[in-house]
């Protein structure tokens, strides 16, 4: 390759007022103790679609330059730790892909989220797991590589006994 790498292409696809704009409000949710408050910021400042009752637990790092197309459904847990990425910046390349993560979800701790992935209402993620690849509906999975350990049908996940399906 003869120029440098597609991370030293940022700001030609993000700009750097946006970078900055959204790092801070990041920083702020990752350390704010208050759910609602989170959510305010991540929905208000940084464009994403989050669910009623969802909770992002302390230390959770979403994408800098691409929170905008991550959406979260209703009632989910996003461990701590976790990261969600939505851009992948390569040497010769970079890819964008938005992360849809459903309703009643369950992320474990220290995760990693990579653009383009789906995780179905009532999925369980493992703590620890790189989520390179889709989570069907009421999965669970885990590990790196990610691997499918249980498969539910759907009516009998309802974990939130909440009567909704």
């Amino acid at each position: 390759m003869d120029g440098p790498n597609a991370l030293w292409q940022v700001y030609k696809t993000v700009s750097r007022v946006k970078a900055v704009r959204n790092f801070i409000a990041i920083q702020l949710a990752r350390y704010c103790p208050e759910l609602s408050w989170k959510n305010w910021i991540y929905r208000k400042v940084l464009g994403m679609k989050v669910g009623d009752h969802t909770a992002f637990a302390l230390m959770v790092m979403v994408d800098v330059f691409f929170p905008e197309r991550i959406t979260v459904g209703r009632n989910s847990i996003i461990g701590y730790n976790t990261t969600i990425l939505t851009h992948e910046y390569l040497i010769n390349e970079y890819r964008i892909g938005d992360v849809v993560i459903g309703d009643h979800v369950m992320i474990g701790a220290n995760c990693t989220i990579l653009p383009g992935v789906r995780i179905g209402d009532h999925a369980i993620v493992s703590a620890g797991t790189l989520v390179h690849k889709d989570v069907p509906a009421s999965a669970f999975v885990g590990g790196n590589p990610m691997r499918l350990i249980e498969s539910k049908p759907s009516s009998a996940s309802n974990m939130a006994g909440d009567g909704e399906s």
